[in-house]
């Protein structure tokens, strides 16, 4: 045998020291094969709207409520079914509900009605797991009631009696409550088997925060970073130019309590400098995107979103003079501005700028900060790398996170794939050495990862300066346009100068050479794999799905800010063992809607694709370790006979060193 095979087996035969432990294992791992693959679940472009955001994962894009339908359909009502899904999805909120409405013994009739309920869909949702899944999925509290009563007991003579006691008890004991949490909270586990999140979790919502705290217990998920969780990781390392932009869009889309209150960032000498500097002004150019702030903090936010914007055009102008690889030196703008005529030249064109108020940029050096703007971004800095909740969000996203996956036969990745106008792969120059296709993703990732990780400043430095490339350059796959015309947006009032090209791949999705290119790169099959998009909302009139069903841009606007464009609020995607469904969803209207009222979100479902037969976990990429593993056992049994490795039979480690 060779030596690094027998070594490998005897590590193995640490853990299965006999025949019949290795032999019970490979049973088990060859059942597993047979069970039906498990639910997953895609999301992206989440901006902030986390009551939104927490509906869906509730009801897993109508996955929960299907499985409720299914145990029930055809014995209730469709009142009664609603109300199980909304004690399903809010079980606290709709119990308190509930108990101002009814007596103490109205009450007690409806915990043993709604418990029985749950119980019967937490049975179904878990037959397609093996008990040792199960029980790691159970809430530590109540595992053994659960899973008492979702298992068949076939050795009790009156189960009926049995169950009807376990509970009677739980009731008599005012343990309902708690109860109900732990089972409507184990369904949606059970439902959905994992969570891709495609993307842009922050930015223009105001609860970016609590969506991370959210994804932190979700019990099974990866993240595709998107372009704007990126240039908050860039500011959680402390970039300034990353920095600047986050405060400019919190502050545009009067978020700044997301900083605040959320994080915890001090941003009071960012706001008193900007009272002082913006005193007088009406910064009439900077409006705000919300329709919830008081008037005094709409003239605050305003004066804010100028006076950091103004920072933002100085440190992306000093940026591209720093890198010049970066190619990025018409994002200079404050270079191109005739401070006495009040224009700005750009591509041979000048336009006339409707604000020429720039007290704190000197004409002769305008890229510099002053010594007021210089502290104030001094103490950003400090703030976001000091913040300890913020740096814990931004772990969990390099640890969970990535620029693409590969998964079950699917391509994920957020943004696009740079392409040449004849639709092959763009050479990208990432500090003086060119990447294309997979490459260029997996040469930025690697670069991502040394901002947080190196220990050499220069590569560090490299690291974060990269975030603020990948955030807003146009050869970089998350952002897909030739520039970020912020600048231009505020400043110009001739909309041709706000023009923003997008990369080729924006008109060659429903180019079959393309599209199996990707794939082909990036290891998937063509036939039978999938691109699955975020990053462009799709338009009213437009559709999410190209190439015959195989890429979907499953970006429908979750972000309020886009629903005039898209007309609903977001699209998700199903990918269960009976084929993949597109849902739209109508936007959300409250969660005391959907508490009071029953009001789920309203989803209008598509099957981009229909299975043949029903796929199993050997149809998965868990199958295909499933079967190595079990080619490993099969070699360690063998061995075993052979008498190659000994059984440990007795109660020591024979030959092992502790």
């Amino acid at each position: 045998m060779d030596p690094l095979k027998k070594k490998y087996l005897e590590r193995l035969s640490e853990i299965y020291p006999t025949i019949a432990k290795a032999s019970t294992e490979i049973i088990n791992l060859s059942s597993i094969l047979n069970l039906p693959k498990g639910t997953e679940h895609y999301i992206t472009d989440i901006h902030g709207e986390y009551e939104a955001f927490s509906h869906v994962l509730r009801n897993g894009s109508g996955a929960v409520r299907k499985k409720v339908t299914e145990v029930f359909g055809k014995t209730l009502s469709e009142d009664d079914i609603r109300e199980l899904a909304t004690l399903i999805y809010y079980p606290e909120e709709k119990t308190d509900l509930t108990r101002r409405e009814l007596t103490d013994r109205q009450m007690n009739d409806w915990y043993k009605v709604m418990l029985y309920r749950l119980i019967a869909v937490c049975k179904y949702t878990a037959s397609k797991y093996t008990r040792k899944k199960l029980r790691k999925m159970l809430p530590e509290d109540f595992a053994f009631v659960i899973e008492e009563l979702i298992t068949e007991k076939d050795d009790i003579a009156d189960k009926e009696a049995y169950y009807e006691e376990i509970i009677n008890t739980i009731i008599r004991i005012r343990s309902a409550d708690r109860f109900i949490v732990a089972l409507a909270e184990l369904i949606p586990k059970l439902t959905v088997d994992h969570l891709h999140i495609l993307g842009d979790i922050y930015d223009r919502g105001s609860g970016a925060d609590d969506i991370m705290d959210t994804l932190m217990d979700y019990h099974s998920l990866d993240i595709q970073w998107g372009n704007h969780d990126l240039v908050w990781m860039g500011a959680a390392a402390g970039q300034l130019c990353c920095i600047a932009n986050v405060v400019r869009v919190c502050a545009r889309y009067g978020n700044l309590d997301t900083l605040e209150d959320g994080y915890g960032i001090n941003l009071i000498p960012l706001v008193t400098f900007a009272m002082t500097a913006y005193q007088d002004d009406p910064c009439s150019c900077f409006p705000i995107k919300s329709e919830s702030l008081e008037d005094d903090d709409w003239k605050m936010n305003r004066k804010v979103h100028k006076a950091i914007s103004v920072i933002q055009f100085k440190l992306q102008g000093q940026i591209a003079k720093k890198r010049p690889s970066f190619g990025m030196e018409d994002r200079a703008v404050l270079e191109m501005i005739d401070y006495g005529k009040g224009t700005f030249s750009q591509d041979g064109k000048t336009y006339s700028l409707l604000d020429t108020w720039f007290p704190t940029v000197d004409p002769a050096d305008p890229n510099r900060l002053t010594p007021e703007e210089e502290q104030v971004m001094e103490r950003l800095r400090s703030a976001f790398i000091g913040c300890r909740r913020l740096q814990q969000h931004m772990q969990f996203l390099l640890n969970n996170g990535s620029l693409y996956r590969v998964c079950n036969g699917n391509l994920l990745y957020h943004g696009c794939m740079p392409l040449d106008a004849e639709g092959h792969f763009k050479e990208v120059d990432v500090y003086g050495r060119r990447f294309r296709g997979k490459d260029l993703y997996d040469a930025l990732d690697g670069l991502i990862r040394r901002a947080f990780f190196s220990t050499d400043e220069k590569e560090k430095d490299e690291g974060r300066d990269i975030l603020w490339w990948i955030w807003c350059d146009r050869d970089s796959p998350l952002f897909g346009k030739d520039r970020m015309a912020t600048f231009e947006r505020y400043l110009v009032a001739d909309s041709e100068a706000h023009a923003e090209k997008k990369n080729p791949y924006y008109d060659l999705l429903d180019n079959p050479e393309v599209i199996d290119s990707i794939m082909t790169e990036f290891g998937i099959d063509p036939q039978h794999g999938h691109i699955i998009n975020g990053h462009v909302p799709v338009r009213k009139g437009d559709t999410p799905s190209h190439c015959d069903g195989r890429l979907l841009v499953i970006d429908g606007g979750f972000s309020k800010a886009y629903q005039d464009k898209t007309g609903i609020a977001g699209y998700t995607l199903i990918f269960n063992s009976w084929g993949l469904r597109l849902v739209a969803h109508k936007p959300f209207t409250s969660r005391e809607e959907a508490i009071f009222h029953g009001t789920d979100i309203h989803s209008d479902k598509v099957m981009v694709e229909k299975f043949t037969r029903r796929l199993q976990i050997a149809d998965t990429d868990r199958g295909v370790d499933l079967r190595e593993r079990i080619g490993e056992l099969e070699e360690l049994v063998r061995a075993y006979r052979s008498g190659a490795i000994v059984e440990r039979t007795g109660g020591g480690r024979s030959g092992i060193p502790d």
